[in-house]
């Protein structure tokens, strides 16, 4: 199928500085978790996107000085000739397939804890971060302005050497010269500090400085936060932002417009349970405006026709991405190819993000599951081994980890039955998409949906099998295949199960009519009354999902919550809108309590903190610490029990037991994956489904290959002598 002749002006080449963009697809700079340490990961996750037609494709942010070093989490780091080497490796492997190399040079100040490095930040005025803890900056006096801007200069000159063909200044997410030209920060009364000019300053010079540096040999980008979105106290695009980005333009080839602060950079990166895509044009195309080099836009951009528009329309010249370029690293190729309907669209989940948040590689993917295994297992998201046997393959459970392995398994050529109870695939998914704000969740099922059909299709062998009775474990043996893999999910507990007690609460039954599971909530056979109890042990979205709907459909809500609520959303960037959201709902909030036995219309509550905060050793049998007095009851109509999970793994515990059986039936083995093995992320869900069919060949293919580790070896120095770069192959 050729493409649509109206998709063609994202494939025009573009100039920016010395260098040429093939096309207007560009992976902005975003974190994987490679950093420098890593540069086979590096290598291999940037320039797969390269081979999949994405013009230009930059590092994460890469620190320029061990005085912005960000550990616990990692970044790429240009400090010495270690890092030169390293990053290399990146730039050589894009270069094979035509694309352009960027650099993301960056400065924390106060938002760099150097916990490795244990150096002092440097900022434009002294003050404690409010994104990381008990981190503040020295105020810089005028040589401590120049030695910083030199640093700028001599990581442009490293990043040359590496092979970089765009070296960015970085001033989005209140970095330093988000620093230096926003007041919220400079509080300086010199020449960079009051005036717009004045706080323009550092900015200006330090382009001034790299541009004649390295700008006849690379081009010069900037990252601007256009928009802090905090009003008048900090940028706002249409007061400062203008009238810098005219100021700066004849300094730099590309502008890469953003909005928001390193706090709640979730406004940047925005999760779709709260913004849809191209949610920043309004901010870009004011920038576009005053302007005359290219400007790229940014907003979770899938879908050709809103790509095109920003385009035609003048809002931008290139098409800024970075989840949609993990979760469909040959997007670009797949619209040049007019093949729309095989486009892995970036569900919006910011799961990839909440890796990295947390501080460890690799950087995950819900939809796709090869994001950050191209280097260490050697995983091309296209490209697929051919199948090593014609056993035939019967798995149970068409939800993300089932359809998954199917999908996998068919590309490799097998015949597979996919069997579920439900009338469409998607397993649990099918029921989230349904809670406030998921909608777009729902790509995850849709993806894998269409590509079934089409290979199911191709080979008429493999079927789905919808609509069907539970599956035994004598009806499984019986079946006809060599293979069977179980992927029966999980469900929540309906005894009030959690992970505080480690049992069940005296009086949870959801088989009552005023208690509920989340399950329960969802299918609407139950009646719901107007005082509802959300008691939660669960510390990701399920607990504020259910508060929220039920409080727009006219309930009282209030959550009883043992665990910090939404934990996981800041890690996903979930978390302030949520809050917001549940404020403005009037929701109620019972912190750090939990609940130890219901009646019928009431829970007894106690605070989890209640005991004595003295201990003791007061002989056997007795606690060391005086008895918890914070019991109380509440009062509810219904009570959603969201305490926990539980596999759902009988049949394959049947099967197991019955092994005898398996080659009187001509089974030869039994896998158990996704939930059904243990509750988790869909991602890993997805994840454990995907690597069962990479490696079923496997003699005991249950447990992971291992995978290929990039490690320091003692006794080998950081730059041994006469070595030599080592390929990596997918």
């Amino acid at each position: 199928m050729a493409r649509d002749p109206k998709h063609d002006i994202l494939f025009q080449p573009l100039k920016i500085g010395p260098k040429v963009l093939r096309n207007r697809f560009y992976q902005v700079p975003h974190c994987i978790g490679a950093g420098s340490d890593r540069p086979g990961f590096q290598a291999a996750h940037r320039s797969l996107k390269a081979e999949g037609g994405w013009a230009g494709i930059n590092t994460e942010y890469c620190s320029i000085h061990p005085e912005s070093d960000d550990t616990h989490r990692l970044s790429a780091r240009i400090w010495d000739a270690g890092d030169v080497r390293n990053l290399r490796a990146m730039t050589d492997h894009i270069h094979k397939y035509g694309a352009l190399a960027g650099v993301e040079l960056w400065y924390g100040s106060s938002h760099a804890p150097n916990m490795e490095s244990r150096a002092t930040p440097r900022g434009p005025s002294q003050y404690a971060s409010e994104f990381e803890t008990l981190t503040y900056c020295k105020e810089m006096d005028l040589d401590d302005i120049a030695m910083v801007q030199q640093y700028y200069v001599d990581a442009a000159l490293r990043s040359r050497d590496a092979g970089f063909d765009i070296v960015y200044v970085y001033g989005a997410h209140s970095y330093l010269p988000l620093q230096f030209l926003s007041p919220y920060y400079n509080k300086r009364r010199d020449g960079y500090g009051g005036s717009l000019e004045n706080r323009a300053r550092f900015w200006v010079e330090t382009l001034e400085k790299v541009r004649k540096a390295v700008g006849h040999d690379c081009a010069i980008a900037t990252r601007f936060a256009v928009d802090t979105l905090y009003g008048q106290s900090g940028v706002e695009a249409e007061r400062d932002g203008v009238k810098f980005a005219a100021m700066a333009d004849p300094l730099v080839d590309l502008w890469d417009i953003d909005v928001g602060d390193i706090a709640e950079w979730g406004e940047d990166a925005g999760p779709s349970r709260f913004y849809l895509q191209g949610h920043q044009v309004p901010w870009t195309r004011i920038i576009k405006q005053v302007v005359k080099k290219p400007v790229l836009g940014v907003g979770r951009f899938t879908d050709p026709e809103k790509m095109t528009e920003i385009v035609t329309k003048g809002f931008a010249d290139i098409i800024g991405a970075a989840r949609p370029s993990i979760s469909d690293p040959w997007l670009p190729k797949k619209i040049e190819e007019g093949r729309y309907d095989d486009i892995r669209v970036c569900i919006g989940c910011n799961v990839c993000i909440s890796r990295w948040e947390i501080g460890g590689p690799p950087m995950i993917c819900t939809q796709n599951a090869t994001a950050g295994e191209e280097y260490r297992r050697g995983w091309h998201p296209e490209k697929f081994p051919k199948k090593t046997s014609d056993d035939s393959i019967l798995v149970v459970g068409a939800g993300p980890a089932g359809s998954e392995s199917a999908r996998v398994l068919m590309e490799r050529g097998y015949t597979v039955h996919l069997y579920d109870t439900a009338q469409k695939i998607g397993g649990h998914v099918n029921s989230i998409v349904t809670l406030p704000g998921l909608g777009e969740w729902g790509y995850h099922r849709d993806y894998r949906e269409l590509q079934i059909n089409k290979l199911v299709k191709k080979n008429r062998q493999s079927q789905v099998a919808l609509g069907q009775k539970p599956m035994t474990a004598a009806a499984a043996l019986a079946y006809g295949a060599e293979k069977i893999v179980i992927a029966t999910g999980s469900a929540w507990n309906t005894d009030g199960t959690n992970c505080l007690t480690h049992d069940p609460i005296p009086g949870a039954d959801a088989s009552k009519a005023d208690q509920l599971t989340p399950e329960q909530v969802l299918e609407g056979k139950k009646p719901i009354g107007k005082r509802v109890v959300i008691l939660n042990a669960d510390t990701y979205f399920m607990a504020p999902s259910l508060a929220e709907k039920l409080a727009v459909a006219g309930h009282d809500v209030t959550i009883v919550t043992g665990v910090h609520l939404a934990n996981y959303m800041h890690f996903t960037l979930e978390y302030p809108n949520m809050m917001r959201r549940l404020h403005e709902l009037h929701i109620k909030e019972i912190q750090n309590a939990f609940c130890s036995r219901i009646e019928a219309g009431r829970l007894e509550v106690y605070d989890i903190w209640g005991e004595g905060s003295k201990r003791s050793y007061r002989g056997p049998g007795v606690l060391p610490r005086d008895p918890n007095k914070t019991q109380r009851w509440l009062d509810f109509d219904s009570l959603l029990l969201v305490t926990g999970r539980h596999s759902n793994d009988a049949l394959h515990r049947e099967l197991k037991d019955s092994k005898a059986k398996w080659a009187e039936n001509g089974v030869k083995d039994v896998y158990l994956i996704g939930d059904a093995e243990a509750p988790r992320l869909i991602a890993d869900a997805t994840f454990s489904g995907h690597r069962l069919a990479r490696e079923i060949e496997e003699a005991n293919a249950q447990f992971p290959k291992p995978y290929r580790r990039e490690v320091a070896v003692w006794g080998v120095s950081h730059m041994p002598e006469g070595s030599t770069q080592v390929e990596y192959q997918t």
